[in-house]
């Protein structure tokens, strides 16, 4: 019998580490190679599973594939393409069997968020259906932190440590200008509908700093916030806002929104550091400074959390290892053990459980008053951001990451538009 290839693709915003998810499935699948034949990697995310190209990894040396652990970004190019319903649009899902049955692909790896899990969730149910059986794993990955059951996820880590670490060193920035200068500082992070990351951003008042942070979890009190925020600079000389980009007025207008949509027909976010840095501005009369971490903070794997990198590739491995079980339909996860000291485990949830669910922040995790964070809080975020895993730097101190060469494979079928 003809083994089997197996087919793996990037989805969504990428990450610090989505590549040492990549890196742990195609080390793993080439462990096995007794029972896993090549892996094809999809040219930007699913849209080079339907426009067949598919980028020939055997191409790639064992080294080339060991460096993506330490590459940020995705090395194979993701894309933000959500497939329709099987009932809107059939013919997507069925062009993605037609090309699996071309190139003889029976393992399907799907690494993002949760569009990707109910992708790979329909995926596995429609190959049973079409007589040509795929296991569909999902793998992991996003920056929100926002996918239900495993304990966090591949990303996170890595950009809750650069917000935290960020947050405070523009704070120290802060506090030696404020007699004279600068009093506030707004920094923008991502978090549409989770604040995961504005939490990280929360940690630095275990350092000493004055914090104020706004979530999306609650309700944006203009007057409140602007008390807190006076009451912080009167006792400190100065003030850091960490706000999330999905925070929101009580009618649910977010303070960023631009009045445009994205592919996925989200609200287009960015802009909430201005807005709220102004506001200050125009009420109390503070000089400010703002910033958007924007991109910077997803992409900043020279200060990438080691748990963070070892997780995403341990659950690309994961992936392979369930698939040769006969596992398909599930995204393997982090269970945490305990906090202090750290210790997880892999395990698994079932696809039908993880599409389309978002986690969002406990709101215990959220102090009282609705600009800080708990001690239960903390005791889950420091685990996270523990450790450091530095990419190798080259003679003239920069980086070395991978470029890989992404050929393809020679097509099959007729061209397929979009």
């Amino acid at each position: 019998m003809t083994k089997k290839n197996a087919f793996y693709a990037q989805s969504g915003g990428v990450t610090a580490v989505i590549n040492a998810s990549g890196c742990g499935v195609i080390e793993t699948c080439r462990k096995h190679s007794d029972k896993i034949g090549n892996v094809l990697a999809g040219k930007n995310g699913i849209i080079g599973a339907l426009t067949e190209e598919l980028i020939d990894t055997s191409k790639e040396s064992d080294e080339a594939i060991a460096a993506l652990k330490k590459t940020p970004s995705g090395g194979f190019g993701s894309c933000r393409f959500k497939l329709k319903s099987l009932e809107d649009n059939k013919r997507e899902y069925e062009r993605l069997i037609e090309i699996f049955k071309a190139h003889n692909i029976g393992y399907f790896f799907y690494n993002g968020g949760g569009d990707s899990a109910d992708t790979c969730y329909k995926v596995s149910q429609l190959s049973e259906k079409m007589g040509f059986p795929v296991q569909a794993i999902h793998v992991p990955k996003t920056v929100d932190n926002d996918l239900p059951i495993t304990d966090n996820c591949p990303g996170f880590g890595s950009v809750a440590k650069y917000i935290a670490v960020s947050t405070l060193e523009a704070s120290y920035d802060v506090r030696s200008m404020a007699a004279t200068s600068t009093k506030i500082f707004v920094i923008e992070v991502m978090g549409r509908h989770a604040g995961w990351i504005a939490a990280a951003g929360a940690l630095v008042e275990d350092y000493g700093i004055p914090v104020v942070t706004l979530f999306p979890e609650v309700e944006f009190d203009k007057e409140k916030f602007l008390a807190a925020v006076d009451a912080k600079v009167k006792e400190y000389g100065y003030c850091s806002i960490v706000v999330s980009e999905g925070c929101h007025w009580p009618d649910g207008t977010f303070l960023a929104e631009q009045g445009t949509r994205d592919s996925f027909g989200h609200a287009q976010l960015g802009g909430a550091a201005p807005v709220v840095a102004n506001m200050i501005k125009d009420a109390l009369g503070y000089k400010f400074h703002w910033a958007v971490a924007d991109y910077l903070q997803r992409a900043a794997r020279h200060l990438a959390s080691e748990s963070d990198v070892e997780q995403a590739y341990a659950l690309g491995q994961a992936a392979v290892e369930k698939a040769l079980e006969g596992k398909n339909s599930i995204m393997p996860t982090v269970v945490r053990e305990s906090s202090n000291p750290y210790k997880w485990s892999i395990g698994e949830a079932p696809l039908s459980e993880v599409a389309n669910v978002e986690k969002m922040m406990p709101m215990d995790f959220i102090t009282d008053d609705g600009y800080g964070i708990t001690d239960k809080c903390k005791e889950y975020l420091y685990p996270l951001i523990k450790g450091e895993a530095y990419p190798d730097y080259d003679e003239n101190g920069m980086p070395i990451y991978v470029t890989l060469n992404n050929e393809l494979v020679a097509k099959k079928l007729e061209d397929f538009e979009l």
